[in-house]
């Protein structure tokens, strides 16, 4: 019976942001371990990351074709694949890992078109492999929490959401621009790389998956503007969204709003009362029902839900994170391929990571938005 999985990444070399706190959340349960990795076309960076994590020379790829290939080969072969490039390679590197029968975990946007997100979901089901796309903010505890409490109907029917999603990061690339601004990843401005969006494909679909993620609605429907600043991709947009149960919210996603650094605020409000959850404070969840005050759950406590339970790490008091937020969607998805692997039932704890579905919403979120924006914020249907 297998109790330890044998992973590899393809991007995310040790200059990367986005790779280290993968790896990082990956080992907090000791459950992965990294043999294989293709983490930069440049083989210096790349041998040097291998070398970091004390791979075996010959298993330090040069090409992520040649990885897929050869791990699909070996009896000690990788059993899945993180990938963690820049948006443009993640389609056909799934793709590729996917074709070699190997299980993916892939950072969002899964793809630039939607045909290209359902095609990998076509070769997902019929080699009968897990795929997850990785919204982290799903993972954060609080978040889990909002979800049982929208789920046993403490605050009613939802009638309403308000979301944004503000950073001040690309604020120089506006008005005057001093350039103090510590940029991040350059390349979400290329289309070529980043795809028809920047800012609502990069932070914007975060929204859109987090409060699904809560509500369990579907979006019917978006009419957003989208602004650019003379820059080939958008850096700020506003978006009316509609549910399918009705419902209506407004999402505010933008990277050019000073003095907000990663400013993921999301509010639900029901018939019954409302949540709100703020992902720079995200021990604390804010509970108001109607005719009392405010309440706030902090993380950790014994009033919380079981699922909350299930996945608290520190003791209330001891922050959690980012690197727990991701920890946990590993955390479930290595449990539920160790099981698949183990041929043991899964339960719906361990289902509880976003999956190839969530990816390919998130994909028709974004063009919808663009196309939205381009017909003069006109409602389009997802």
């Amino acid at each position: 019976m297998r109790k330890t999985l044998r992973y590899g990444m393809v991007g995310g070399d040790l200059n990367a942001f986005i790779g280290g706190v993968h790896r990082t959340a990956i080992h907090f349960d000791g459950r992965a371990m990294l043999v294989a990795g293709c983490f930069n076309p440049d083989m210096a960076a790349n041998k040097s990351c291998g070398e970091f994590y004390r791979l075996d020379e010959d298993r330090i790829y040069a090409d992520y074709k040649e990885m897929a290939e050869k791990e699909s080969k070996r009896e000690d072969g990788i059993d899945f694949v993180s990938i963690v490039t820049p948006n443009f390679l993640h389609y056909q590197v799934a793709k590729t890992f996917l074709e070699h029968g190997i299980h993916v975990l892939c950072e969002k946007p899964l793809s630039f078109e939607v045909e290209e997100a359902q095609e990998l979901k076509a070769i997902a089901e019929k080699k009968n492999l897990f795929f997850a796309v990785n919204y982290s903010y799903s993972g954060n505890n609080m978040v889990k929490e909002a979800r049982e409490l929208v789920r046993q109907g403490v605050i009613g029917e939802i009638i309403n959401v308000n979301a944004e999603y503000l950073q001040e990061y690309l604020v120089d690339d506006i008005g005057k621009g001093d350039q103090k601004m510590v940029k991040l990843s350059s390349w979400r401005k290329d289309p070529k790389v980043a795809g028809i969006s920047n800012c609502v494909g990069d932070i914007g679909s975060h929204i859109e998956h987090t409060v699904s993620y809560i509500t369990g609605l579907k979006l019917k429907k978006v009419a957003a503007v989208l602004d650019y600043f003379g820059q080939p991709l958008d850096l700020n947009a506003n978006i009316l969204v509609e549910f399918e149960n009705g419902a209506h919210g407004v999402y505010s996603s933008s990277q050019v709003c000073v003095g907000h650094m990663n400013g993921l605020v999301v509010r639900i409000f029901g018939t019954e009362g409302a949540i709100e959850w703020v992902q720079e404070n995200p021990n604390i969840l804010s509970v108001t029902l109607k005719g009392q005050p405010t309440q706030i759950y902090n993380r950790g406590m014994g009033y919380v839900s079981a699922r909350s339970a299930q996945m608290n790490r520190l003791p209330s008091g001891h922050p959690e994170g980012l690197y727990e937020a991701f920890a946990n969607i590993y955390k479930c998805y290595i449990s539920a391929l160790l099981k698949k692997l183990n041929g043991e039932d899964l339960d719906e704890g361990d289902l509880d990571f976003p999956t190839v579905d969530d990816g390919i919403s998130g994909v028709k979120f974004i063009h919808a938005c663009v196309e939205s924006s381009r017909k003069n914020a006109a409602w389009v249907e997802i």
